[in-house]
């Protein structure tokens, strides 16, 4: 590679860590890759910080020491953070998404990668904190959102399985009741989640909270912690859920069938207790 100047490697060394999320990058790798002293790459990634913060977007940390280097995690600002869910809200409350029972159709934001990933991204800012190990949900429509949480904070991401698989291995399994009174079954390969860690529990959506219940539960017999639950959009009714802490990013308040109308909100930012 040609020597760059010190705006080009800023543009480079940028680039590689938004693609790298949460990894720990020691100096060598940048300086190896750009042919630049330690001094010159610790200067750029001052530089890097100082940017971020004055923007308040991203998380960079830097670790001291030989084992040390460098984490970026690419975390939204607080004002796009709220324009985002703002935006979200507005497309939610559309009453052409109401669904058949009082539901409503949140399937193509949840699967869209831009906006999915932008949720994750928000949903990130509120756990990284907690430092999770791994981020759990269940099958289906909760893995794309998981899977941009568990991007954004460069973690691995665990999915409980409605019925077991044998390329699984062997796997815990754990009956519950939902809300609709019906019994379902979550399984959770032995290998997917190791005892000792601290798990993030992230669902797209919460009513009584039964589905997050039974993941919280599932790594309680695994051994491992919580570190959080997190929820896309949670209805305001009923108050009390399954879980007694959690963050949920919006609140379906209202759904008329008749009226045809829906209210979507940004949920409160403190946990629910």
């Amino acid at each position: 590679m040609d020597r760059m100047n010190r705006s080009q490697r800023l543009v480079a060394i940028m680039k590689l860590l938004s693609e790298r999320p949460g990894e720990l990058l020691p100096l060598s790798f940048f300086t190896e890759r750009f042919g630049a002293a330690k001094s010159t790459i610790s200067e750029d990634l001052a530089l890097v910080k100082e940017a971020l913060e004055a923007d308040g977007s991203g998380r960079l940390r830097t670790h001291a020491g030989a084992a040390g280097g460098v984490q970026y995690w690419p975390l939204p600002s607080r004002e796009e953070e709220q324009e985002t869910l703002l935006e979200l809200c507005r497309l939610l409350s559309d009453p052409g998404r109401i669904l058949p029972g009082g539901f409503v159709y949140m399937t193509d934001l949840i699967t869209h990668p831009i906006w999915s990933a932008r949720i994750g991204a928000i949903m990130a800012a509120r756990f990284i904190d907690a430092e999770p190990d791994v981020v759990l949900t269940v099958e289906t429509k909760g893995i794309p959102l998981a899977l941009m949480v568990a991007r954004a904070l460069g973690l691995p991401m665990v999915v409980a399985r409605r019925e077991g698989r044998v390329t699984e291995g062997p796997s815990v399994t754990l009956h519950y009741i939902s809300g609709s009174r019906r019994i379902h079954t979550m399984t959770v390969g032995l290998r997917a989640l190791r005892r000792g860690a601290r798990v993030l529990v992230v669902d797209d959506f919460m009513k009584a909270g039964a589905t997050a219940r039974a993941m919280v539960d599932v790594a309680g017999e695994m051994g491992a912690s919580v570190a959080g639950v997190g929820v896309f959009v949670s209805t305001a009714e009923p108050a009390r859920k399954q879980v007694q802490r959690y963050v949920s990013l919006l609140t379906l308040e209202q759904v008329d069938e008749v009226a045809r109308t829906v209210r979507v909100v940004p949920a409160d930012r403190l946990t629910k207790e």
